[in-house]
């Protein structure tokens, strides 16, 4: 997940905010337009979202049934699974220590129930799996890198070094062999020639070759683009069939190396496929923003995103059309997050609009991603807990009771799907964002978002008949209000996501 912010004129957009805060209810309706026959383009966007590895979902937690149950909930394809080896060793790392000539370590027993439960809940769905951490041992560091022995200890410590002890990658490649082995091959033979059967044959869609590796080691384009291709080499000795996701990079604005670097057919070895690459994006304030400031730092940091996947779509059409992109991590993160590392951490209740402001970031975001063709927009994260990003939660952390962010979601999900034609659409206000869809059945949707705080009317193209579901500030930890539709306009609530389905 992205760890920078950007310079907001925090002052100045809160005067901003106290100068219009009141002027919703002297404003007139603020008039939508669509064109139903200007099609865009036919959507390819899969609304999707980032599962990790976590001691909630070790079996017997207190929330682990209930975790699950949101998840299969969902329906979604391509959730992203992350072992979570960077925090918690033993979730995510199958071999904690080095081989030795008559011993090796491997030990799936906690990564086993967790992803047993996890691919059970994700069944008959399309599913990425992203198994992000190499060993620490595999590196070379001034010490040995300790681990907690209890595995529901966050060692955030777990990452080191820089420089691989083995300068070939082939110890880096055949352990992630085997750990795709041990999933989709039903076991596999170890260092010493020992077997170790697992009786798993999961359908692995597809693998994603590490998470970040600019800032959990610092690769640089050219040394990720060889450890991408000795892994993908080995794994597809196993697994032929399993689709690769590349790069995985926090943030790429002012890295367009690790772009046109690994994009480029002719820094790869012959064969190596060039499935899918990922980013990241996080709207974060800085720390001294008022919170009445976020609603502008966030959605012009998400315009500025995605400007910035406008080009990164213009450089791969160039280089790799055939590839595709998921954006796989996307939220919004307060800046008290990246101190929950350091010992006098102490978590600061988050208040409750900031969820329905997130949520309509990502819905923003996903109409975004839409209209530029990328393949999935993967909302961030379940389960996340104070201590481990609380600001991109999903669900409350002590009842798994859904917040608006998840709710965003699952109406996205139930409404948008790849197939849709999006047709052009336009809003004469800034302050709400418009887009219109038809469903390959003919059916006419429209996804509003209100980046404000303060309640619109909105007036729609023509009189009709329909419905409307909207999560706005209103609807707190519950499901989407429903309401029908009759005339032409209608209330969209602070904050407010809506999805208006239009009568045939």
């Amino acid at each position: 997940m992205v760890r920078r912010t950007s310079s907001v004129h925090s002052v100045l957009m809160l005067a901003l905010y106290l100068a219009s805060s009141g002027m919703g209810a002297n404003e007139g309706p603020i008039k939508v337009q669509v064109h139903w026959d200007r099609i865009i383009r036919v959507s390819r966007t899969k609304p999707t979202f980032l599962l990790g590895a976590s001691p909630d979902l070790m079996r017997g937690a207190p929330l682990h049934d209930q975790i699950l149950q949101r998840v299969k909930a969902l329906g979604a394809d391509d959730v992203r699974y992350t072992g979570a080896g960077y925090v918690y060793p033993h979730l995510g790392v199958a071999e904690l220590d080095a081989p030795t000539a008559a011993s090796t370590s491997w030990d799936f027993s906690y990564i086993d129930p967790v992803t047993e439960d996890i691919m059970q809940a994700l069944r008959g769905h399309p599913v990425a799996l992203n198994f992000t951490t190499i060993p620490a041992w595999m590196f070379k560091t001034a010490k040995p890198v300790r681990y907690p022995p209890d595995p529901a200890t966050r060692a955030w410590d777990y990452v080191q070094g820089t420089e691989l002890r083995d300068p070939t990658l082939r110890e880096v490649a055949d352990y992630f062999a085997r750990v795709v082995a041990w999933h989709v091959k039903g076991g596999f033979t170890d260092e010493l020639g020992k077997w170790h059967e697992s009786g798993h044959h999961y359908k692995v869609d597809y693998w994603e070759v590490f998470n970040e590796p600019d800032l959990e080691h610092g690769f640089s384009a050219e040394t990720y683009t060889r450890l991408y291709d000795a892994v993908v080499e080995a794994i597809h000795k196993v697994s032929p069939q399993i689709k690769f996701v590349g790069i995985s990079h926090s943030y790429l604005v002012g890295h367009p190396e690790y772009l046109t670097y690994f994009l480029d057919p002719k820094n790869h070895k012959a064969g190596i496929p060039l499935d899918m690459i990922s980013y990241h994006f996080y709207a974060v304030p800085n720390p001294d923003e008022p919170p009445e400031a976020h609603q502008f730092t966030f959605f012009s940091q998400a315009d500025k995103f995605l400007e910035v996947v406008g080009y990164i779509e213009t450089v791969r059409q160039m280089l790799s059309p055939q590839t595709g992109t998921m954006v796989n991590e996307i939220g919004t993160m307060l800046p008290e997050d990246w101190l929950q590392t350091r010992p006098d951490y102490v978590f600061r209740p988050i208040r409750p609009s900031y969820w329905n402001l997130s949520a309509a970031t990502y819905a923003y975001v996903f109409a975004g991603l839409a209209r530029l063709g990328i393949d999935s927009a993967g909302e961030s994260g379940i389960p996340c807990a104070p201590g481990m990003w609380p600001s991109i939660a999903l669900l409350d952390w002590e009842t798994a009771q859904p917040n608006a962010r998840y709710w965003v979601l699952k109406l996205i999900l139930e409404n948008f799907r790849p197939g849709d034609k999006i047709v052009e659409t336009s809003s004469d206000s800034g302050y709400v964002m418009a887009q219109a869809f038809v469903s390959p059945g003919g059916g006419r949707k429209l996804l509003l978002v209100n980046k404000r705080e303060r309640e619109f009317e909105v007036r729609l193209p023509e009189p009709g008949t329909g419905k409307v579901e909207m999560i706005d500030l209103t609807t707190g930890l519950h499901p989407p209000a429903s309401r029908t539709l009759a005339g032409s306009t209608f209330k969209l609530g602070g904050f407010g996501v809506a999805v208006v389905t239009l009568a045939k």
